[in-house]
């Protein structure tokens, strides 16, 4: 087994954490929007589904 400097490991974590907090700002950017609430990942901005409606008002007459 090697043993690696304590201070090397550090400074690639710390670049590493650096690669990655440029990367979740790069996909923020993109998305154009920020980090979404829980549970709002969906889109709210469909159209309703006539079909679906429709096949609802013929299940409740049944």
């Amino acid at each position: 087994m090697t043993t690696q400097d304590p201070k090397e490991l550090l400074k690639k974590k710390h670049e590493l954490d650096e690669q990655k907090q440029q990367f979740t700002n790069f996909a923020r950017s993109a998305s154009g929007h920020g980090e979404s609430e829980a549970g709002q990942e969906f889109s709210h901005d469909r159209l309703p589904d006539d079909q679906n409606r429709m096949k609802s008002v013929e299940n409740r007459q049944d």
